[in-house]
């Protein structure tokens, strides 16, 4: 009886950190990892895709819980509704993908002490930003958005040779911008270096001002290239869908404009019915890394906590896909080239507007 009463013990031990789901890797139990959504859908094709789709692969490499809540709206309020719901679910870590979460998780930091945050994009601050403080439970995460983009300024330098260049971003903000500032930078090493003779005229930058708005990175798409601009880069989350779709409908009548992407690789968001891509590349925010990673870190018992961590060419945390079938053989290689210069140090890509190459 003795024997039998310790084997049920065990059992109703077991039964019972399996349905909390609060057991970490070394136990070989279960973590839960939330998420909640910005602006937009999952499928994005943005940061909110990139971000579930590094969640999803961690699920499937490391056997994670995991879900995501899409609040009514975009305010500190909506956020922290979204954040409570799966605080009170059990979720033991909530990543929040952008720069909008960052009073909601300068609020929720202390609020739930036990819960690692990671916020990706942002460090956590109070509204009217008097104080900044990334607690000891959350990891905020940024990248160097100019890196990437002065890669991808390249290989389409390369690649078209002469012409004119477009920038579309979405919203003014730091991480866009740096896109902008990149992107420019890119073009003038490769006129520097490689004999290209891209322009960038002022008129053909353009902010929209929102990253949801469709229908207007379309038509600011259409206008851009009605005045002859041969490539748009879009970093601009749904204004960057639209202008992804003017230049399928462009290209399918056989004009030669390309778009490129942004954050994530945005070649199969090009696709046509001829079964070719208007995306010729894309300059990536590895997304899915920076999640992937930090639930990694949590189930090994090493999240960066407290730590404000930056993705770059040196920690292969940005650059452009590594297949780009767009791409001429000699375009991918001067961008090889450009992602090595970069990492090694041998070229500094300026994260302000002031200066270009140093």
């Amino acid at each position: 009886m003795k024997k039998i009463f310790a084997i049920l013990i065990g059992l109703c031990a077991a039964t019972l950190a399996f349905a909390t789901g609060t057991n970490d890797a070394a136990s070989g139990k279960t973590l839960r990892v939330g998420m909640v959504t910005d602006a937009g859908t999952i499928d994005d094709k943005s940061f909110n895709q990139g971000t579930w789709e590094g969640i999803l692969r961690a699920q499937k490499d490391m056997g994670i819980s995991c879900k995501y809540l899409k609040p009514a709206g975009t305010t500190e309020a909506d956020y922290l509704k979204e954040i409570s719901n799966l605080a009170d679910a059990g979720y033991q870590m909530i990543i929040c993908p952008g720069f909008k979460f960052e009073t909601a998780v300068f609020a929720a930091q202390d609020r739930y002490p036990n819960i690692k945050f990671v916020i990706l994009d942002g460090q956590p601050h109070s509204a009217d930003y008097a104080t900044y403080r990334t607690g000891s439970n959350v990891a905020a995460i940024s990248w160097l958005e100019n890196e990437s983009a002065f890669i991808a300024g390249v290989a389409a330098a390369v690649h078209v040779k002469e012409g004119e260049f477009g920038f579309i971003g979405g919203m003014e903000i730091p991480a866009v911008q740096k896109f902008n500032w990149g992107w420019q930078q890119g073009i003038k090493y490769a006129n520097e270096h490689f004999g290209t003779k891209i322009t960038i005229q002022a008129k053909n930058v353009v902010y929209q001002g929102t990253f949801s708005d469709v229908a207007a990175g379309q038509q600011l798409a259409a206008t851009m290239f009605d005045n002859g601009v041969k490539v748009i880069h879009a970093a601009a989350g749904g204004v960057g869908v639209g202008v992804i779709n003017e230049a399928k409908t462009r290209r399918s009548t056989g004009k030669d404009v390309w778009v490129v992407g942004v954050d994530v690789d945005q070649y199969n968001d090009g696709m046509m019915p001829n079964g070719k891509s208007a995306v010729l590349t894309s300059a990536m925010k590895f997304l899915d890394r920076a999640s992937y990673d930090m639930i990694k870190a949590a189930l090994e018992g090493t999240f960066p906590g407290g730590k404000e961590l930056e993705f770059t060419a040196k920690n292969d945390g940005v650059g452009i896909p590594v297949q780009n079938p767009n791409l001429s053989a000699e375009a991918q290689r001067r961008a090889n080239e450009a992602f090595e210069a970069i990492k090694s140090g041998k070229v500094t890509v300026a994260a302000t507007v002031d200066g270009l190459i140093k």
